[in-house]
């Protein structure tokens, strides 16, 4: 058997975490907003106003609507408007209890806000419903266990998130933090 040992680093909020857009079909204000989250190119304000102007004056699916939701929250996030942000994400999940991208955001916003707790049962429902970008609900789950003193569980989750996603320097920079000793 072996032993997990953080080593010589006690990590609070370890690195960034890792959030995830949310593709919306067809074309519009609810694409524009879902392009500008993707590109990472974008004024807030604009990119928060497109948001916004499709929530209210488009005709969205629901799968569109929720999508829209979460779009707009990784765009608050990013901003640090994580209360706001956190209101989308469950606006999300009320349209569309099964989409995974809103509780992976949901888990990251509880991270920033240094509310381990809560960020894994979100993070933990996102990997339940094998949200499309599962590696990071994995990476930001290490993140939180680690903070809530669950290093061994840490660990294996970074483990896992280099696993599905080959490669990943952020992953790869944390499992480096980690010395593991036989026992």
């Amino acid at each position: 058997m072996s032993r997990v040992l953080l080593c010589s680093l006690a990590c609070l909020v370890c690195g960034a975490t890792a959030s995830a857009q949310v593709f919306v079909v067809g074309s519009g204000l609810a694409r524009d907003c879902f392009d500008q989250v993707k590109s990472g190119n974008y004024s807030f304000r604009s990119a928060d106003e497109t948001c916004s102007r499709a929530l209210r004056e488009e005709t969205l699916t629901r799968e569109n609507r929720a999508a829209t939701y979460v779009n707009r929250g990784v765009i608050r996030m990013r901003e640090g408007d994580y209360d706001r942000a956190l209101a989308d994400y469950s606006s999300a999940t009320d349209i569309l209890p099964s989409l995974g991208a809103a509780y992976l955001n949901e888990g990251a916003a509880h991270i920033y806000t240094r509310n381990f707790d809560e960020a894994l049962v979100a993070l933990n429902r996102a990997i339940e419903l094998e949200t499309n970008d599962i590696f990071a609900a994995y990476y930001n789950r290490a993140i939180a266990r680690e903070n809530t003193g669950d290093v061994p569980g840490a660990y294996f989750d970074f483990q896992k998130a280099l696993e599905l996603r080959p490669g990943w320097e952020l992953a790869q920079r944390q499992l480096s933090r980690f010395e593991v000793q036989q026992q």
